[in-house]
């Protein structure tokens, strides 16, 4: 297959995005091999640093797999429900982008799934999952507002508990809907904010744990309920 440069574009979006195109085209199909990491950088006129980058992506989003060794390389994965959440959430950009559809509207979306969610967390959650939202919530206590790690850490957040509901699906659109949106960047982040924040995650954890489904809903209501009225605290003038 030929790829060809796209100056309009960033190196690292420009690799990552025509290799996430051939594969779900089919171009590459499961097991594929990859070109070589200094064949591809040669195709995209870039440095084997970008490639490096752009696989890295590849990967985390579960398209491809990284062997190590002289028989190894990046092959293509079976695309799942995590790489579907990262196409709804790449189509959802765009029409944010272009004004098809607002913040607000996502935001609405986003209390309709997210409240449920809980919910059936509470019924299917395994030990792994609790650990897992144990663990960010830890991770979440150690920061300030200002840390750079916030953003990601509250996505983390809110597709664990969605992975943890046992419906794949709703596990896309939780996750697209977070990391397209990234709600806490229009939050006005203060020491107080921020501690209330985590303080509301926390109660959503343990309800999740005690297996309690209406606990949880309530949780995460009201944490969604705080978060709107921050938001509208914000955008109101001086």
């Amino acid at each position: 297959m030929t790829f060809k440069p796209n100056p309009v574009r960033r190196a690292r979006e420009q690799v990552e995005t025509q290799l996430r195109e051939a594969i779900l085209s089919g171009a590459f199909r499961r097991g594929d091999k990859l070109p070589a990491e200094v064949e591809l950088a040669e195709s995209f006129g870039v440095s084997r640093t970008t490639v490096r980058e752009a696989l890295r992506a590849l990967a985390s989003a579960g398209l491809i797999s990284k062997t190590p060794g002289a028989n190894g390389g990046s092959f293509v994965q079976v695309v799942d429900h995590q790489s579907l959440g990262v196409l709804l959430g790449e189509s959802m950009e765009n029409t944010l982008r272009f004004g098809s559809i607002d913040h607000e509207e996502v935001a609405r979306v986003r209390r309709l799934l997210e409240i449920p969610s809980a919910a059936l967390a509470a019924e299917h959650r395994t030990e792994k999952d609790v650990e897992l939202l144990n663990y960010i919530i830890a991770c979440q206590k150690g920061l300030t507002v200002e840390s750079p790690e916030v953003p990601r850490l509250d996505i983390d957040f809110h597709t664990a508990i969605a992975e943890a509901s046992g419906n794949r699906v709703l596990s896309s659109f939780v996750s697209a809907l977070h990391r397209v949106t990234r709600p806490v960047l229009f939050l006005d982040l203060s020491p107080q904010v921020g501690k209330a924040t985590v303080a509301q995650h926390a109660a959503v954890v343990r309800a999740i744990s005690d297996g309690n489904p209406g606990a949880a809903a309530g949780a995460m209501e009201e944490h969604l309920n705080y978060l709107d009225t921050v938001r509208r605290e914000r955008q109101q003038p001086a």
